[in-house]
């Protein structure tokens, strides 16, 4: 594989004169750039990116760092970051973290050495003066990360709110809510608004169940639906949640929503494609991607931004789940 010395030898330069040409700095005759990109193009020579960075004094790369990529949740807000980052003429470094300190750790040694121009962050870590130590400009998504540090997010607090309204008109008396963890704050912001809703109804009974946003929860709803067959009504935190529910309540041979009527969260592909459909709180999955990158771009031109902390709205997505 050809080199930057094999261009300069090619040409006939310096190999000063090649980086020049390359990365577009300081002043170089038109004959002289033309042997270059000539000799650039028969060695067919790829110039070190990270090198580039290293003379530019930035990467033209944004990292970002999310929980899962099984999850269709953020491969729709990833969608929504790569449109803009690649319109800005930058390229993503992508991490997952499966919500694992130690990986984020691995993670930000790598920003470090590869010299990111900005980071947009979905963690719970708490140790935030790491990233903070990076110097660079960084945007919380789904979660606010820090006071200090924009960030992007829906109204949970809200979807919470509307997922309990829908199932008090559809005259659900005892519900459950399968909610998401404790340590993330968006569950606790649906489940707070679902639950606060829920109390100016004394008679309505209301149980809730934690589980981890993993599709492998089929056990822990079959065996709670097993054991309360009153349930007539479910809030899960998740459209994968939703969808394990209704598989469970076939086995059980219960209807829905005859007999139970379910709420989803997020509206994924999924919601379209189960009998019946699902009805969910949609959140405007690809917006935050966007509105997420679209910040961090202003923070790292020097540009003011109006707001620090947004939260986008939600709204519900009747589908058969609650006719």
């Amino acid at each position: 594989m050809a080199n930057i010395k094999d261009v300069a030898k090619l040409a006939n330069v310096s190999v000063a004169t090649v980086s020049r040409v390359i990365n577009n700095k300081g002043y170089v005759n038109e004959h002289t750039k033309e042997l270059v990109m000539q000799a650039i193009k028969e060695l067919n020579y790829v110039p070190n990116e990270i090198a580039r960075s290293l003379y530019r004094k930035s990467s033209k790369i944004i990292g970002i760092i999310i929980p899962d990529l099984k999850n269709e949740f953020f491969n729709d807000m990833i969608s929504g970051i790569e449109e803009v980052i690649l319109q800005h003429g930058y390229k993503t470094m992508l991490c997952t973290s499966r919500e694992s300190l130690d990986r984020e750790k691995e993670y930000l040694q790598i920003f470090s050495t590869n010299k990111i121009d900005g980071l947009i962050l979905c963690s719970n870590s708490p140790d935030i003066v790491s990233y903070i130590n990076l110097d660079i400009p960084i945007v919380g998504l789904d979660r606010i990360i820090s006071k200090d540090i924009p960030s992007v997010t829906a109204d949970n607090y809200m979807g919470g709110i509307l997922a309990a309204n829908r199932l008090i008109e559809a005259n659900c008396r005892n519900i459950v809510q399968f909610r998401g963890p404790q340590t993330l704050s968006p569950a606790n912001e649906r489940a707070n608004g679902f639950l606060q809703t829920l109390q100016r109804h004394p008679d309505i009974q209301v149980h809730t169940v934690e589980l981890e946003f993993t599709p492998d929860t089929n056990a822990e709803i079959y065996n709670f639906l097993v054991t309360h067959p009153e349930i007539d009504g479910i809030f899960a935190a998740s459209d994968i949640i939703a969808a394990n529910c209704i598989r469970c309540l076939k086995k059980l041979g219960r209807q829905v929503p005859q007999e139970i009527k379910i709420i989803g969260y997020d509206n994924i592909s999924i919601c379209e494609f189960t009998d019946p459909t699902i009805s969910t709180i949609a959140q405007p999955i690809v917006s935050m991607g966007e509105i997420a990158a679209e910040t961090l771009f202003k923070l790292i031109n020097n540009e003011p931004i109006e707001q620090r902390h947004i939260s986008l709205p939600v709204e519900l997505i009747e589908r058969e789940s609650t006719k």
